[in-house]
C-alpha cells in the first residue's frame, strides 16, 4: 500500500469529508516555505561577517526597501520548496484544486508567509548576531511555530492556551488560506491576507531598526 493511501484512511482527526493526506498537504506546503525563510538570519550574519552588509549599509538606500528586497529573495525561495511540495502532492494524487488561479493566489501567501518569518528571522540576528546561535534559535521556533498552528490539525482540536497562541501565529493565517485556495475548505482570505500583510509591515519595521545592531 502506498504512503499516501495510509495516511489518507487516517480518521482520527476529524477533517471533515476530506482525506488527512489532502487536509495536511497545505500545511506542508506552507511550513515547508517557512523552514527555509525563519533560517534566513544566518545568511544575513554571513553577509555582515564578510562586510557585504555595511557597503550595502552606505548606500543611500533605505533600510526598509533592503529589508524588503531580502525578505521576499527569502520568500522566492521558499515558494520552489513548495513547489516541490505540490509535485510531490501530484504523484500522490492529492486532491488539490490544480486551477492556475487559485496556484498563483496560494503562491501570494507562500510568499507573503515566508517574507514575514524571514523578517523575523532578521530580527533575530540583529538581536542574537551570531550563525551558531541563529541555528539553534532556528531549530527552537520553527517546531513551535508548526505545531502552534493549524498545520497539523484543526485549532478546535487544541487545548485552549494552544488556541490563543494559534490565533497570534501567522502560519495559522497562512495555512488557512492555502488550504481554502487548494482544497476548497472554508476560510477567510481578506482577513488572512490583512493579518500577514500587517504582520509584514510590522516586521519590515523591526528588521529595519535590527540591521543597524547587526553591522555595530
Amino acid at each position: 500500500m502506498l504512503y499516501g493511501e495510509i495516511l489518507n484512511r487516517v480518521r482520527v482527526i476529524p477533517t471533515g469529508n476530506l482525506p488527512y493526506l489532502t487536509y495536511l498537504a497545505p500545511g506542508i506546503v506552507a511550513q515547508s516555505a517557512v523552514f527555509v525563510a525563519i533560517f534566513y538570519g544566518i545568511m544575513l550574519v554571513w553577509e555582515r561577517d564578510s562586510g557585504v552588509l555595511s557597503k550595502m549599509m552606505a548606500t543611500p538606500t533605505p533600510r526598509a526597501a533592503i529589508v524588503s528586497g531580502k525578505a521576499f529573495a527569502a520568500a522566492l525561495r521558499g515558494l520552489v520548496q513548495a513547489a516541490v511540495v505540490l509535485t510531490l502532492c501530484a504523484i500522490l494524487s492529492v486532491g488539490i484544486i490544480w486551477d492556475p488561479i487559485t496556484i498563483l493566489a496560494a503562491a501570494a501567501f507562500v510568499v507573503l508567509g515566508a517574507a514575514f518569518f524571514a523578517c523575523l528571522s532578521m530580527i533575530l540576528a540583529g538581536l542574537v548576531r551570531n550563525r551558531d546561535r541563529m541555528v539553534g534559535i532556528g531549530q527552537a521556533i520553527s517546531l513551535p511555530l508548526f505545531f502552534a498552528s493549524n498545520a497539523l490539525y484543526p485549532t478546535s482540536l487544541m487545548p485552549p492556551v494552544l488556541q490563543y497562541i494559534s490565533l497570534g501565529n501567522p502560519l495559522s493565517y497562512q495555512v488557512d488560506a492555502i488550504r481554502g485556495l487548494l482544497v476548497g475548505t472554508p476560510c477567510h482570505l481578506l482577513l488572512d491576507a490583512v493579518v500577514l500583510l500587517v504582520a509584514l509591515a510590522a516586521a519590515v519595521t523591526l528588521a529595519s531598526l535590527s540591521l543597524t545592531r547587526l553591522v555595530r
